[in-house]
């Protein structure tokens, strides 16, 4: 055994604590565990149930791992607004394990349009675009309100063209709702039943040309007709022979109104109380072919893009009867 020794005078060097680590090879590195990628943001659904009196409740899944405070807030956005008014936020609160609920009360009044829906979980987020989930809206079927009621409000929950949550919501009153349609060679006959105001003298529905007036004008010209009234029921036939021989081309979209009395505004007729929010291509009609002066039209009554009752002539190439701009879906 030799053993070890050193020169004297000669210094020695310390061991290093710490050594340079080596790069890895290429084969270390691809055997590497890949990181976990950060978790994505778990989609809030909200399932919506509505009452007969044009409540809505809204149950959201909520994982227990989202963070919630006591200033958490479903938030209804009004599509192009920008008051005050156009942003309505309802208080969210726990509703059992993983749900959070907040309800619309129908006292609360939603301007006439479209509303987006978010969840703002009092995070210091921005609020989250809602998904829809889960609809019960049995109770607007056939719904038949008070007829004494001042105003109407109406709120329908649906999913948009890029499968978020919206409401489509109207607050009319007075309101004519249109009933039962009946499309015959002598006219057309619409039944109803009026809302928020009663028929006195001088009660009559109101036949307006599309492109004569695009607002409520009582010098504008229309073609009226007296209703047949039962309480707060009323029933009209306007004749086709008058409607279909004006405008150019022979033909016209013609917009429905129904004016209460004599000196009463006139309100638009149509269809709401249902749980239909587009009824456009929903509802139907058969179009009904005339012989006129200017020759055959067809005559079809439909429900417009805001599901007010209109009628369309046209004659057989289908001229000058748009609805005028079209309005995109937006997210």
């Amino acid at each position: 055994m030799t053993a070890s020794t050193t020169t004297p005078g000669t210094p020695t060097t310390p061991m290093s604590s710490t050594t340079t680590p080596t790069p890895p090879t290429k084969d270390a590195v691809i055997d590497q565990e890949p990181q976990a990628a950060a978790a994505a943001p778990v989609e809030l659904r909200a399932d919506c149930i509505a009452d007969s009196a044009g409540g809505l409740t809204f149950d959201l899944n909520a994982p227990e791992s989202a963070p919630t405070s006591w200033n958490a807030a479903l938030v209804l956005r009004l599509r192009g607004g920008d008051g005050v008014d156009d942003e309505v936020r309802l208080p969210l609160g726990p509703n059992g394990s993983g749900r959070l609920r907040a309800v619309l009360p129908s006292t609360v009044a939603l301007a006439e349009g479209r509303w987006n829906a978010y969840a703002d979980l009092g995070d210091g987020s921005d609020p989250r675009r809602l998904l829809p989930g889960i609809n019960d809206l049995r109770s607007l079927v056939d719904r038949r309100p008070l007829a004494g009621i001042g105003r109407l409000g109406v709120r329908i929950p649906y999913a948009t063209k890029f499968g978020n949550l919206a409401l489509r919501s109207w607050l009319r009153g007075p309101h004519a709702e249109a009933g039962d349609i009946r499309v015959t060679p002598e006219g057309i006959t619409v039944s109803g039943r009026l809302y928020g105001a009663s028929p006195a003298a001088g009660a009559r529905a109101e036949a307006r040309a599309r492109r004569t007036t695009r607002a409520v004008d009582d010098a504008a010209p229309a073609v009226t007709v007296p209703l047949d009234i039962e309480g707060p029921d009323f029933t009209f036939t306007l004749t086709h022979e008058e409607l279909a021989g004006t405008g150019p081309d022979g033909g016209e979209p013609w917009d429905l109104w129904l004016r209460p009395a004599a000196d009463a505004h006139p309100v638009r007729i149509a269809r709401l109380l249902d749980d239909v929010p587009d009824k456009k291509q929903i509802f139907r009609y058969p179009a009904l072919p005339l012989p006129t002066a200017a020759g055959q039209v067809k005559v079809k009554p439909y429900y417009t893009l805001d599901n007010d009752l209109a009628l369309r002539f046209t004659g057989t190439e289908d001229q000058g009867l748009s609805e005028g701009p079209v309005r995109r879906e937006r997210p």
